[in-house]
C-alpha cells in the first residue's frame, strides 16, 4: 500500500510511558503469536498482513500488541487484526492501540474506519463503541463459513461477525 509508505510517524510515545507504538520494520519478525490470538486462521492472516500496515506496541524491547490496518478503497480502512499479549491485557493497551489506528487512518486521509468482531466478543464490542464505533452490519455465519474449526470466545460459539464503523470527519483529537 503506497499510501502507508508515506505515513511519517515511525514511532509514537503513548500514554504508557514505557510503551511505544511503531510500524513493524521489515527486519522485525512478524508477531504470529499475537496475530493468531486475534484470528486463528493463518491463511486469512497471511492475506491481509501482506497488504496492510502493521503497527506494534513495544514495552521493554518486547512486542506486546499489534494491529493491522488495511486500505479497502474509497476512503475506507479496516482494522483487520488487533491483539494484546495476554500478560499485558487489562492495562488499556488495546484502547491505546485502537486510538492509534484511528488517528493513523485519519492522518493518512481515510474517511471511515471499520472493525469486525464476533458475536461472542463482548469486551471488544464495548471497547469499540467506547472509542466511537457504531454497529452497522452483521455478517451472518461468518465464522461458520470461513473457519474450518469452531471458535469460542468467553465460552460462546463465534457464529456472526459484528461490523462496526467510525466516521473520521466527526472525530477530533486533542
Amino acid at each position: 500500500m503506497e499510501v502507508f509508505l508515506n505515513f511519517p510517524p515511525r514511532r509514537w510515545k503513548m500514554y504508557n510511558s514505557r510503551m511505544n507504538i511503531q510500524r513493524l520494520d521489515k527486519s522485525q519478525a512478524i508477531p504470529w503469536d499475537l496475530l493468531l490470538l486475534a484470528d486463528p486462521s493463518k491463511k486469512l492472516v497471511e492475506e491481509y498482513v501482506k497488504d496492510g500496515l502493521m503497527n506494534v506496541a513495544i514495552i521493554d524491547n518486547k512486542i506486546v500488541a499489534e494491529y493491522v490496518l488495511l486500505d479497502r478503497g474509497n476512503g475506507l480502512a479496516e482494522v483487520m487484526n488487533i491483539a494484546v499479549d495476554e500478560k499485558f491485557q487489562g492495562q488499556g493497551i488495546g484502547k491505546q492501540l485502537l486510538m492509534h489506528a484511528i488517528k493513523t487512518a485519519k492522518y493518512i486521509g481515510f474517511k471511515i474506519v471499520e472493525i469486525g468482531t464476533s458475536n461472542a466478543s463482548h469486551a471488544q464490542l464495548a471497547l469499540y463503541q467506547k472509542c466511537g464505533f457504531k454497529i452497522y452490519h452483521i455478517k451472518k455465519n461468518f465464522f461458520v463459513d470461513n473457519y474450518d474449526e469452531e471458535i469460542y470466545d468467553n465460552g460462546v460459539k463465534c457464529v456472526d461477525m459484528i461490523m462496526l464503523s467510525c466516521k473520521l470527519n466527526s472525530l477530533s483529537f486533542h
